[in-house]
């Protein structure tokens, strides 16, 4: 019997691979080559906010281990919430021997009067990563500035579950998602409420989803599908008695 159990190891282990392979796509474990620059301070104080929407940082749980993408990498807020992993490379001057995991949260915006070699750093078509500045000062040193990078997207790994926060008024439901796990990165969004059916939401931006009908007083649902293919369905997360303003928390991918 043992026997037969080590046989059929080497196939469960190959049944594991696929599916992981299957979840996650081609673009995890794909070393890539960038760069890397901080800013936001030594308490990373000025990272808040950003184009994702998530706004506190520290309240929503992602820290100082956050960066900003550059257009490429940003593709049109389409990317918050991925995590990459990025370590310094081929600088050994400057390079500090550690491999960081970082969140999507912002958006490096291009500095089309400066070149792409000389302080646009972000300008398209370059993939870089404007890291917090606590972030960056675990694989490099303060002052190299910028560092080149090897980087790769990996799963999130979140503590808790998705959470939702509504905002908005009645005719306009803006919900932020966040504290996503998986892959972590958002496309596409649907909301029900308990008197209506599934109905397909827009993004309005980053990662925060609009609907424009009347759901007050209903109990809501959410159907999440991120950029590996994977779907989740999230009922009544969302009780009736809710109000503008309010956040909820569901299960985690």
């Amino acid at each position: 019997m043992a026997f037969k159990a080590m046989q059929m190891f080497p196939f469960l282990l190959y049944l594991l691979c696929i599916c992981f392979h299957a979840s996650y796509g081609d673009d995890y474990g794909s070393w890539q080559s960038a760069h890397a620059t901080f800013y936001g301070g030594v308490d990373a104080s000025g990272t808040m906010g950003g184009a994702c929407g998530y706004g506190n940082l520290y309240s929503q749980g992602y820290g100082t281990s956050t960066a900003a993408l550059s257009t490429v990498l940003f593709n049109n807020g389409q990317s918050c919430g991925a995590c990459y992993e990025l370590r310094c490379n081929d600088d050994p001057q400057w390079c500090i021997s550690r491999t960081i995991t970082v969140t999507a949260t912002n958006f490096c915006p291009p500095n089309l009067a400066l070149s792409n070699d000389n302080g646009g750093w972000c300008n398209p078509p370059r993939e870089h990563f404007d890291l917090a500045e606590p972030a960056f000062l675990q694989i490099a040193q303060y002052r190299a500035g910028i560092v080149p990078v090897l980087f790769r997207r990996v799963p999130c790994v979140k503590k808790g579950g998705i959470r939702f926060t509504i905002n908005g008024h009645s005719y306009f439901n803006l919900v932020l998602i966040t504290n996503v796990g998986g892959a972590g990165d958002i496309t596409a969004v649907s909301i029900k409420g308990s008197r209506t059916g599934w109905q397909p939401m827009s993004r309005n931006w980053g990662q925060n989803w609009q609907c424009n009908s009347y759901l007050n007083g209903q109990g809501l649902s959410f159907k999440i599908t991120t950029s590996d293919g994977r779907t989740m369905t999230q009922h009544n997360v969302i009780p009736t008695g809710w109000q503008f303003g309010q956040t909820f928390e569901g299960d985690q991918f």
